[in-house]
């Protein structure tokens, strides 16, 4: 595996978790575990994942995040939580995908798979808090389960072919910049509704 596919492969793992961490550390644990994905030896530093402990401790929030996601306004309250948990996350596992013997490769991943991570997590949390304001839980749960099944699906994608894991980090920063970009006009949009109704 190239420096190419390594850092794309770091970047859309660290990227996923600002999404679901849990999730990306329990399957990639579980597919360690069952033999189902081979790491080349550059990932070995990974083998911790595999630890049942682990793996059943990354299941337990997995599925707590999964229902938590489902309320409205409780998905919210999770998202706030995690705001510093997810980033530490993503940091934690860019880091341990990069060439261990490098300390540049290794500050650059901590600092890349952080700050990817927390880009990720805050615009999923924004958009979920616009979703919030729909007087309907339908779209809470149909917006929540696209997010469960596209890092599922990506994950997998990510893991099985580290080429298509520099696209797939390429196309979720692209989309996280639009969706950050479209939550700022709706909230300027709000406050210039409740600017305008104030001074009426």
């Amino acid at each position: 595996m190239g420096a190419v596919e390594i850092i794309g492969l770091a970047a859309s793992v660290s990227l996923l978790a600002g999404w679901r961490l849990y999730l990306c550390v329990f399957a990639v644990g579980l597919a360690m575990q069952t033999g189902w994905v081979e790491l080349p030896h550059q990932l070995k530093a990974l083998d911790v994942l595999a630890n049942p402990w682990l793996i059943g401790i990354a299941g337990v929030g997995a599925v707590a995040e999964f229902f938590a996601d489902k309320v409205m306004w409780v998905d919210s309250v999770w998202d706030t939580i995690h705001t510093a948990i997810r980033p530490i996350g993503g940091a934690l596992l860019a880091l341990a995908i990069v060439d261990p013997t490098d300390p540049a490769w290794q500050i650059a991943a901590l600092l890349l798979g952080g700050g990817g991570a927390l880009l990720t997590h805050g615009a999923k949390a924004g958009a979920r808090a616009a979703v919030n304001v729909s007087p309907e839980p339908v779209s809470n749960v149909v917006v929540s389960t696209g997010e469960d099944i596209l890092t599922g699906g990506l994950l997998f994608l990510a893991l099985a072919n580290p080429v298509a894991a520099v696209v797939i980090a390429v196309l979720i920063v692209c989309a996280t910049v639009v969706t950050l970009v479209l939550l700022r006009r709706v909230l300027r949009r709000l406050v210039g509704r409740k600017a305008r109704a104030a001074s009426s």
